[in-house]
Parts: structure tokens; sequence; C-alpha cells
């Protein structure tokens, strides 16, 4: 088998195999393992490209002995359907192409037929590959691409907070269950739990096969498991340092859309932060529905900004605000790593037990409670006071 072959599925993902490239770049003393050259149409995109603000590529010409080089990678993007998630793919997929990756869009999720399609079409690839990357072992699109092949080399990168809980889940030998949903199967995870369990298999070391973690976040190395630091240097390297204003920035968070944060304390807090640190502008999460972003601009005077890339990216290229605040995700781990020596503070809101709805997982507060617990040490921590409107938040 030769070559390397990366799935992903969301702009963040496709960072940060971007981010695995150059580590592994840096560690052999060559490029990174692109297909051929930055600018050459092999990973051309279906359908036309978007332009993004580039800069020059920080890859070194390739030294050494050859037979040490990387091994090729192709970055295969089993696109999603909404509109906010393509747009910001479209942009990092270009990126990629930039640094020399091989980079093949897929409509994944294209309609009747598209399924059976992409395994047709992703077969040959699958067998072929030595290592596997992927960015969501949670994904059911990827746990049924795992049930295909047993890859050699298996590596997870980011995509959110999610890789704690994945790290933790294969260690104790649990089944692959998002933080975020309720306990209880339902007639869908039912059908697939067969598909599930052999994934979960994969997924984990076993003889003739590694298994690695690429990660930005503290997790626990299961046994078997090597992890990886990503200390985001591809990013470091190829934009900023970023222009400082003088307000802050509000990152916004889908914990609304995803059941766990009831809307109207969240809109609330929103409001309070937005006043104690005199923020500007919000940073919408690219799964934030219209309605609410409305709701927090006319509310709160904000400026709500649908970022185009990462906020990682974002964030470095500038311009930001001096403070940026954020509720429990990952950003409160990887922006202190991406703004490392630029002066901008990052602050994490914890969330409150009264601001969760019903129907959230018993899961929830424990696993934000954790991911704000478990931030780097430069970070600001806030306490929110939530009984009642007129309470005010401060640092704890």
């Amino acid at each position: 088998m030769t070559g390397q072959l990366a799935f992903v599925e969301s702009p963040v993902q496709l960072l940060n195999v971007l981010e695995w490239a150059h580590t592994q770049a840096t560690a052999t003393g060559g490029r990174p393992a692109g297909a051929t050259r930055p600018g050459t149409a092999d990973g051309a995109l279906a359908g036309p490209g978007l332009p993004v603000p580039t800069a020059p590529t920080s890859a070194a010409p390739p030294t050494g002995d050859p037979a040490d080089a990387t091994p090729p990678l192709t970055v295969v993007v089993l696109s999603p359907t909404d509109p906010m998630s393509r747009g910001q793919l479209r942009r990092m997929a270009q990126l990629a192409r930039d640094e020399g990756l091989t980079v093949r869009w897929q409509e994944a999720r294209g309609g009747r037929g598209s399924l059976v399609r992409t395994l047709r079409e992703l077969a040959r690839p699958l067998r072929s590959a030595e290592r596997v990357i992927i960015g969501d072992p949670f994904s059911r699109y990827v746990q049924l691409l795992l049930t295909l092949f047993g890859p050699r080399h298996l590596t997870v990168v980011d995509d959110g907070t999610a890789t704690m809980e994945f790290a933790a889940q294969i260690g104790r030998g649990e089944r692959l269950v998002r933080w975020h949903r309720k306990g209880r199967l339902g007639p869908r995870e039912l059908v697939l739990a067969p598909v599930t369990s052999l994934a979960r298999r994969r997924l984990a070391p076993a003889p003739g096969r590694t298994v690695e973690i690429f990660t930005s976040l503290p997790v626990e190395a299961p046994e078997g498991i090597e992890v990886t630091e990503n200390s985001f240097a591809w990013t470091r390297t190829r934009f900023g340092p970023p222009l400082l204003t003088s307000g802050a920035d509000l990152v916004g968070t889908s914990l609304v859309e995803t059941g766990v944060v009831d809307a109207d304390h969240y809109d609330r807090v929103v409001g309070e932060l937005a006043r104690t640190h005199g923020a500007t502008r919000y940073f919408a999460h690219r799964r934030e529905s219209a309605e609410k972003l409305h709701r927090i601009a006319v509310e709160t005077g904000l400026q709500v900004v649908r970022p185009e890339l990462p906020l990682e990216l974002i964030a470095r290229r500038g311009p930001v605000g001096r403070t940026i605040v954020s509720f429990p995700s990952t950003v409160v781990h990887t922006l202190p790593l991406a703004l490392a020596g630029t002066g901008v503070k990052v602050a994490v809101c914890e969330i409150a037990p009264e601001w969760l709805r019903e129907s959230a997982s018993p899961r929830a507060q424990g696993f934000l409670s954790g991911v704000a617990g478990t931030a780097a040490h430069e970070v600001d921590r806030l306490t929110a006071r939530a009984a009642a409107p007129s309470d005010r938040l401060g640092f704890g």
C-alpha cells in the first residue's frame, strides 16, 4: 500500500490535516505531503473555486534521503449540505492546494445514489492507502468507510472538543456516541449499531495497526494510542501577526441549535458579555441559525460576522480584539496556540446549570465544565450568575 488519504467533513478538520502535514514535513525536513507542487491542477475542485488571501508558502525544498520523504497525501472532502460549511471548505481546500496537497471534492450527500457512488469511487484509494486520516470518528459516513478496509496506520485529527470524548470512550472500550446525545439508542442508531461497533474496533490499536491522535486538546492517551501535539505551527507561520483593535470580540456557539442551552439564557448572557467587555463583534459559529443571529444583532448592537475561514485563521490574519471571549468550545484551547506571542487575551465564560434545557443530555454539564476547566492557564475564566437578568459576569 502507498500514499495517505484524509477524509474531512468540516473546515476545522481540513485545517488540522494541514497542521498535521506541516508537522510531518517538519519532522522529515521536506515539503508538506503534496502530490506535486503548490498551484498544481491535480487537486482541482468540482465547480468554481473561491479566492482566498494567499501568502508565500513556508515549505522548504525537499532535503535528505528520498526514501525518508512523506508519502503523498490526498484529501477527500466529504461535502456537507449546509452553505456555510461548504463555503468555508472551498476556501480551505484552496489553501490546501496552495500547499501542494491533492484535494478531491466528493458530493457525498448529493441525493439518491450518492452514498453508493461515493463508496464505489473511494474503494480503490481506500484499499491502497498506507495511512488514513479522519477528522470525525463519530461521523456515520466515516464509520461506514472504516468498515470497508483495515488501514495499517490511522490518524484522528481534531474536529472540536469531541476529540476529548473520543479518546475517553476508546480508552474505556465504550460505544462511540457524541456527548450531547441522549444515552438511549434511537431507531437509526439501532440499525447502524453493527457499523458503529466495527468502526470502533477499527479505531482502536491492534496488531499490525497503529492509531494516532493529533490534537491541541488535553487528552489522556488511551493504551496503545500515540498522542501528537498540534501547536498550530503552520497557522502561525502562514499568517499574521494580526493587527489588534481596542475592543473585544465574542465567539458564538451552536449549543442552542444542538438543544443543550436555553435560547433566552444564551441571548441574555451574550448581551451581558458585550456590555461588560466592550465587545463590538460577534463571530458566529457556522451552525448558528439566521434567526438567532438577527436577534443578537438587533438586541445587542453587535456586528455579527460569519467567518469565511476557521476562526484560528481569521484571528491570526486579523484585525482582532485584544480580548476574545468564548463559551466552552475548542477555541479556548486552539486560539491561545494560534495567537501565541500576539498579546491577545482569551477568556472562557462557563455554562451555568440553569442555562441547560431539560432535554439536554445528562452528560452535558460535566462535559462543558471539563472543556472550560482544562483550558490553558493563560485563559481567563468567567463565571456567570444566571439567576436574574440584572446579574453581571465577572472574572472567577
